[in-house]
């Protein structure tokens, strides 16, 4: 079996390097998670910003909201590409690990909230590696790690 996977991985690896993009330059999301991002975004011009893309991903929240009250207690939407969301969610587990940016927000996002830690800051997480993604898909444009920018 893990022979298989690995052949398969090859494969993949092969034909991605006959699609024109640049996520498997951030460190954290190889050919597989890109093949798979962008087999499920699809042609990213469908998606206005990244907030529509967020919202396919189901990686936005509803609003409740009367008045001049809006409540912080939001839920997640649940329409959506289910795929997408479980990708990016995975992608956002490694990236964390390997970008000191990402490994920051998420730190932040931990001990921000008192309930389900780890769930919650990684979603919030893979938020963040939505604009990401549209970006790179947009533009196709080389993405800069934190420690090797000159600002």
């Amino acid at each position: 079996m893990e022979s298989q996977v690995k052949r398969l991985d090859k494969e993949i690896a092969k034909l991605m390097k006959g699609i024109p993009q640049t996520l498997t330059l951030v460190k954290g999301i190889g050919d597989v998670f890109a093949a798979r991002l962008i087999a499920e975004i699809g042609d990213i011009s469908r998606f206005k910003d990244h907030h529509a893309l967020a919202k396919f991903a189901r990686l936005a929240w509803n609003q409740h909201q009367s008045g001049e009250y809006e409540s912080e207690n939001t839920s997640r939407m649940r329409s959506g590409n289910k795929y997408l969301h479980y990708y990016l969610i995975q992608a956002a587990e490694s990236i964390r690990k390997h970008d000191s940016e990402y490994k920051a927000f998420y730190l932040k996002k931990y001990n921000e909230i008192s309930k389900h830690k780890h769930k919650r800051a990684l979603v919030m997480t893979a938020r963040k590696l939505v604009r990401l993604v549209h970006s790179l898909l947009r533009t196709n444009q080389l993405y800069t790690p934190p420690e090797g920018r000159r600002d």
